[in-house]
């Protein structure tokens, strides 16, 4: 892969490379080439032109993913404009207030999502472009007074919002640099190639799929197909079946789900296949004989499946066991996102992998005892900082311009790096150890009926809010119908017997836990919460919301 210096060059190497070759696809839809795409990419600049948009301005990218979805973010910032790709799933106020404070004067947005937003906002935008035809929806300027200029690494490409489970967004400014750097040190952990084949069921607008989904695949010469629906079982396994894509972006908690459901209650629920399962010879013949499946429902042809985050290590040694191909990355949006990484069979359980090369790492505070301090980087694709927020980015980096992660961990011999939590998630144990809630959640959520959990303090003691597996316990509740030989009139009469068993299960849950964690990491009590837990647009859980004893409180009211 040629070396990069900025998007630019990215763009016209691989539409020149790569003309004739399918660069992006809708499945069922278009398929669009290097060539094609490249030619959008002007029509679309020319649109901007047209609206009174020059070099410097800011155009927010607010869309579901396509390939029109590309076209866009390459016409913005090859031309020396600035993107602010927004993640759909902010509420209508949250999005007209990003819009606002990103000085924005062009739009570029699909349908569902362009209801979203305010008639007052819109009508301060030079432009709206529909992402979906590249028709004009709204046009408030019609002068042409600027002009497209060639961008230099140090430019401004990108604002990216990022919404933090405590605080408001804040707009993280990447340079051409910066992700330019990012792809090219990806292909030294990550080789794809021509031949290769991507599904996309990640929003682009997040840094992780743009980066590596959208930016690093086009650099390549490989191809991305996108799904026209939501990535559920239904929309997504034809899909991979048809597509049979060679690389794959996941979150953790897909595969987790998949694990859980498919392979683990399958395992421990049949009285037979249970007993083998708990011995290691038989377990991990046993999730080879799983992997070979679950090969099978990707398309047959993965050779890179590729977490955003640490894995739970009941589903990693799974795919350990099963030899499934995986790599493990670790970053933030701030560092674009990359700053290790591994790639099996060079993996280590636990491990987010060593640095990628050019980036340095160190800890920070580190006790003394644990040997763990808080990570902190220096990375050619560290932002340059918080877009209108100096004490922000004053806080987000050292005295000689290092940059926090705010991660805890430690680094081994071999300098993998290992992540413990987050630093202002941990917990001051009685006697001053430190007690690490995502350590404890990761046991709570590989039980086969937890969907989701938060630990948090409370009285000095340590309590799990769960959030129960629905189809899992569903699948109970047939059990006992069985059991007691009932129908589902007659399951109203049974609620008191229910309530028991569900008391009995946060019991298993708790013992399940305790002998799974060390001493001061015990739960004392299983709390369980009906609905599912608050997220933010990054799909993160609201912790604060559950955590915060007085936020908890006024929750509940």
């Amino acid at each position: 892969m040629t070396t990069l210096n900025t998007l630019y060059d990215l763009l016209h190497n691989s539409v020149e490379k790569f003309a004739d070759k399918v660069a992006f696809s809708m499945f069922g839809g278009e398929d669009v080439t290097y060539k094609e795409f490249g030619q959008r990419v002007k029509q679309v600049q020319e649109m901007l032109l047209d609206a009174g948009l020059t070099a410097g301005d800011k155009v927010v990218i607010l869309s579901s993913s396509m390939p029109n979805w590309g076209v866009c973010y390459f016409a913005v910032v090859t031309g020396g404009m600035i993107a602010v790709p927004i993640l759909p799933d902010f509420t209508g106020e949250e999005l007209d207030t990003l819009i606002k404070h990103s000085e924005a004067k062009g739009l570029l947005v699909s349908d569902k999502l362009f209801t979203k937003l305010s008639k007052d906002i819109v009508s301060t935008l030079n432009v709206v472009i529909r992402t979906k035809n590249l028709g004009i929806i709204s046009q408030n300027v019609k002068e042409r007074s600027g002009e497209l200029v060639v961008p230099k690494p140090e430019d401004l490409a990108v604002i990216i919002y990022t919404s933090g489970t405590t605080s408001r967004p804040k707009g993280v400014m990447l340079t051409h640099g910066n992700l330019a750097q990012q792809i090219n040190m990806i292909y030294g952990l990550y080789p794809i190639g021509p031949e290769d084949s991507m599904l996309s069921v990640l929003p682009l607008s997040h840094t992780y799929e743009c980066s590596l989904g959208m930016l690093y695949v086009f650099a390549t010469g490989a191809s991305t197909t996108y799904l026209q629906k939501p990535p559920t079982a239904a929309v997504m396994l034809p899909a991979l079946k048809k597509v049979r894509p060679t690389c794959f972006l996941i979150v953790p908690l897909i595969i987790e789900k998949v694990f859980r459901s498919q392979i683990y209650n399958k395992f421990t629920s049949n009285k037979f296949i249970k007993p083998l399962y708990e011995i290691a010879f038989f377990r991990r013949m046993l999730h080879r004989i799983a992997g070979k499946k679950l090969m099978q429902a990707f398309g047959g042809r993965l050779r890179l499946f590729i977490g955003g985050a640490k894995l739970n290590e009941q589903v990693e040694q799974f795919l350990i066991d099963a030899k499934f191909p995986y790599a493990i990355g670790y970053g933030l949006t701030e560092t674009a996102p990359l700053i290790a990484g591994q790639i099996s069979p060079a993996v280590k359980l636990g491990a987010t992998g060593p640095q990628m090369e050019g980036v340095q790492v160190r800890l920070d505070n580190i006790n003394p005892e644990t040997k763990q301090g808080e990570i902190v980087v220096k990375s050619p694709s560290t932002m340059v900082g918080y877009y209108k927020n100096e004490e922000a980015t004053a806080d987000v980096f050292t005295n000689d311009g290092w940059f926090r992660t705010g991660d805890l961990g430690y680094i081994d011999e071999d300098g993998y790096i290992f992540i413990k939590g987050r630093l202002k998630n941990m917990i001051l144990g009685p006697s001053g150890e430190n007690i690490y809630p995502e350590e404890i959640e990761s046991v709570l959520n590989s039980h086969v009926y937890v969907s989701e959990s938060i630990v948090t303090e409370r009285d000095g003691q340590l309590i799990a809010l769960v959030n129960f597996d629905s189809e899992a316990i569903e699948r109970l509740k047939d059990e006992l119908m069985q059991k007691w030989e009932i129908t589902r009139d007659e399951w109203n009469q049974k609620v008191d017997e229910w309530n028991e068993r569900k008391e009995e299960l946060k019991k298993e849950i708790e013992r399940y836990v305790n002998s799974k964690v060390n001493r001061f990491s015990r739960i004392a009590k299983v709390v369980e919460e009906e609905k599912e837990f608050e997220k933010n647009p990054s799909k993160k859980i609201r912790r604060f919301l559950y955590t915060d004893k007085k936020s908890g409180q006024e929750k509940k009211k």
